[in-house]
């Protein structure tokens, strides 16, 4: 028997989970110096494009808490006692962190006693009754807490009492309980007949205060307390047993002391008894103006629990979250199903991303990117290379036929960066049979698609040893050129490891001092506040990679957006000036002149606007018959990428305008 309900799977026909888009925007945070824990977590807050993340979730999440706190003038007490709590956690965490003379295992001691807190607040305010506070603001947010508690349980009672007892002392504080005393003696003696009018006027002289409303005998003064007591009990009937036990053991620490909750609770028993015709046992009503239903009132109040869950579950703020923990039931009775549906893809797509290879966990513990994803990203960014390449006005690919090397005999298809020949019998077969299987006849004529084109495979002539020298000083960071540096190194290093194997590249940082890097290393590292443009000690590190592959033609690639303002001495320091020092310029000319005896093809890619920084690279230019190309950063990629194509693939300095290797962003040129 076949059985059927309802489809709450979200759009059937949505497309599937777009690994690409998210591994893009992960890698860019990670570029930007984001660990890839915190990219990945900021993607699902933010969400892919046209679908809710996290943040949007959890905002509505607040929103439909706002609207049932606001509508039934709900007053939050358990979330001002959690942010108060929270408070005096944080402070001390801090001030245990701060105190250096501490004893250790007195600091290890504490900070075990706050990581066990309970997670319920009325347990986690009991446990910490006995803990002697190391921090002033820690026990003076632990105090507001008993504070809070006290005014919040009495205005329950007695109207006013939370604005009237604010900032109260430990006088004050004794005055209510001797109050609440003299109001139960005298509630007795009522119970009992035995009250007078003297008893009542002298409870009035002592305690009329507490009681605006100034009620002319104890008939007055009855009525007045069983309604509001009344009332706070229906608020408590209509409270989950879970919520109610904690309000209860909240209300217990209610100004530090016991004798508060004992008293509360004596007097609402005498009340019960003298004024039974109260509504004790309902829960049509809470404390605000609009009236609820026994089942409305329930249902309220566990909307709240449910969604303080869901904004814990949301938030993802504790140890070991997954999106799993998401309860998607509860997400789509609050908020309805289509957000059940966006949380479902969210979760879809973390799972997606933890098992695709493209995230691992490393030695520490730590989720760092894998090759795999390094691998992915820098086919997405040659992607867009090729984009930015082929859309240019009046450019061209200057590959010539057979000029790559010896025909092998074998073919692939073809990739952005390939320099090889066509197979013509088998791109046209490709194009054909994709006609074929599309309905359509060879007959009709034939259209080649990039997809059908394929490549005749050679053995490579010659070899290119590359040197990309990126500026990795503070200011590239502080004026938004680093991940655009990073990405050009890494659609740089993905092209020659998929297109050109045989060619040999070395990324170079220089910022103080330079040193070499693999691209994982590159594309994560942080930017320092570290002065000097170390261009000189960049250039020796090219150098041996250059006399390390003698039989390969050197192409030197430098990215920088300031003038050289240190170099290395022989005795391995760094020497900084500001600004550049001669001898800083005469030893950065001077390995710029060894590069050009090595013949190498030379190009520079200034950022920046600086008119000194761009004749001074002119210059430079000039003196190794190189090139000056002064991209915009959005074109920096391109810019490299076209350059080092055009290097590889002329056998001259240079290049022409619509070359690859001739595009220059905005065409300043120089050689």
């Amino acid at each position: 028997m076949s059985r059927y309900q309802r489809y709450t799977g979200g759009d059937p026909l949505a497309p599937p989970v777009d690994l690409g888009e998210a591994l893009a925007a992960i890698g860019e945070d990670v570029m930007a110096g984001w660990s890839p824990e915190r990219a990945m977590s900021d993607y699902l807050r933010r969400g892919p494009d046209g679908q809710r993340g996290l943040d949007d979730l959890a905002a509505a999440v607040a929103r439909r808490r706002r609207e049932l706190v606001q509508r039934h003038r709900l007053d939050g007490t358990l979330e001002e006692v959690r942010r108060l709590l929270d408070e005096a956690v944080l402070a001390e965490r801090q001030q245990l962190a701060r105190d250096v003379e501490m004893d250790d295992t007195d600091r290890a001691f504490r900070e075990l006693r706050l990581d066990a807190l309970p997670a319920s607040p009325a347990a986690a305010v009991s446990e910490l009754a006995a803990y002697e506070w190391a921090s002033d603001q820690a026990r003076a947010s632990y105090e507001q807490i008993k504070d809070l508690l006290g005014r919040e349980v009495l205005d329950q009672r007695l109207a006013g009492m939370k604005q009237a007892l604010e900032g109260a002392t430990d006088e004050d504080r004794a005055r209510v309980n001797e109050m609440l005393s003299d109001l139960n003696d005298l509630l007795e003696a009522h119970g009992r007949g035995e009250d007078t009018g003297e008893q009542f006027a002298d409870f009035m002289a002592r305690h009329g205060d507490f009681f605006p409303e100034q009620p002319r005998d104890v008939d007055e003064l009855l009525d007045a307390l069983a309604a509001r007591s009344a009332a706070a009990q229906r608020m408590l009937n209509s409270m989950s047993p879970e919520q109610r036990e904690e309000l209860m053991q909240l209300s217990a620490q209610a100004f530090g002391s016991p004798e508060l909750a004992e008293q509360l609770a004596r007097m609402d028993a005498q009340l019960q008894a003298l004024r039974p015709g109260e509504d004790w046992h309902g829960s049509h009503r809470f404390t605000g103006e609009e009236g609820l239903g026994l089942g409305d009132g329930t249902g309220a109040l566990q909307d709240l629990a449910d969604l303080d869950e869901l904004a814990e579950q949301l938030a993802q703020s504790y140890a070991g979250a997954r999106l799993d923990d998401v309860d998607l039931d509860a997400l789509a009775r609050q908020l309805g199903p289509e957000a059940a549906v966006d949380a479902k893809a969210l979760s879809d797509l973390e799972k997606a991303l933890r098992d695709s290879g493209y995230l691992e966990r490393g030695s520490t513990g730590d989720l760092r990117l894998t090759p795999r994803a390094m691998r992915e990203l820098g086919r997405s960014l040659l992607r867009d290379v090729a984009t930015q390449l082929s859309g240019r006005q009046g450019q061209r690919d200057v590959r010539r036929s057979g000029a790559a090397g010896d025909l092998t005999g074998a073919s692939r298809a073809w990739e952005f960066g390939d320099t090889e020949p066509w197979d013509v019998n088998r791109t046209l077969t490709n194009a054909i049979r994709r006609t074929v299987a599309e309905g359509g006849s060879p007959a009709g004529g034939v259209r080649i698609g990039v997809d059908d084109i394929e490549i005749a495979e050679t053995e490579a002539r010659t070899q290119a040893a590359v040197a990309l020298l990126v500026d990795t000083s503070f200011s590239m960071a502080m004026d938004g050129r680093w991940v655009p540096m990073k990405r050009t190194a890494l659609a740089l290093h993905q092209l020659i490891r998929t297109r050109f194997r045989n060619d040999h590249l070395q990324l170079v940082g220089f910022g103080r001092q330079a040193r070499t890097m693999e691209i994982e290393e590159l594309t994560a590292l942080d930017a320092k506040w570290d002065k000097g443009t170390n261009l000189h000690h960049g250039l020796l590190l090219a150098l041996r990679h250059f006399r390390r592959h003698p039989g390969a033609q050197p192409v030197l690639l430098v990215v920088t957006d300031g003038e050289p303002t240190a170099h290395l001495e022989p005795d391995g320091q760094v020497w900084f000036s500001y600004p550049p020092h001669p001898v800083t310029l005469a030893k950065t000319v001077r390995e710029l002149d060894n590069v050009r005896r090595l013949g190498a093809r030379t190009t520079f890619f200034r950022l920046g606007e600086d008119p000194g920084l761009a004749r001074f690279i002119e210059s430079m230019a000039r003196r190794v018959d190189g090139r000056m190309v002064s991209p915009e950063l959005d074109d920096l990629g391109a810019a490299v990428v076209g350059s080092y194509l055009g290097s590889r693939s002329t056998g001259r300095q240079g290049g022409r305008h619509g070359d690859f290797g001739g595009w220059g962003g905005r065409g300043d040129w120089v050689g």
